[in-house]
């Protein structure tokens, strides 16, 4: 993420090495998905989000999702990329849990890689 010293925090994924990397064929979209991905792109690319890849390991596909309010969101469809990695023995806590484990303390920060 900009802005944030990869000191702090690094993810990384752990992709079993003897899965074959799946590169999907390009989804072709209606004109106005293909404008809705557009204007999402260009957004996340100029806040440094996201950067051009020319030689992918693996490569997968936007998919668009209708919101209640008629506006689209962008998704990835990380299903073959799952695939390939193991299962978390550690799922993330329930927002409820979450709050109730942080009750007490000073301050609580969830960082929000989308707005910035």
């Amino acid at each position: 993420m900009p802005g944030i010293s990869p000191e702090v925090i690094v993810h990384s994924l752990t992709a079993n090495p003897t899965c074959k990397p799946v590169i999907q064929k390009k989804r072709s979209f209606a004109p106005e998905r293909q404008q809705a991905i557009e204007k999402e792109v260009d957004k996340l690319l100029e806040a440094g989000f996201i950067r051009e890849v020319h030689y992918p390991t693996w490569l997968a596909n936007v998919v668009m999702v209708k919101k209640t309010n008629g506006a689209w969101r962008m998704c990835v469809d990380y299903t073959d990329l799952n695939k390939a990695c193991p299962k978390d023995c550690f799922p993330l806590p329930r927002i409820d849990q979450l709050v109730d484990a942080t009750s007490g303390h000073q301050m609580l920060s969830f960082m929000d890689a989308f707005s910035g």
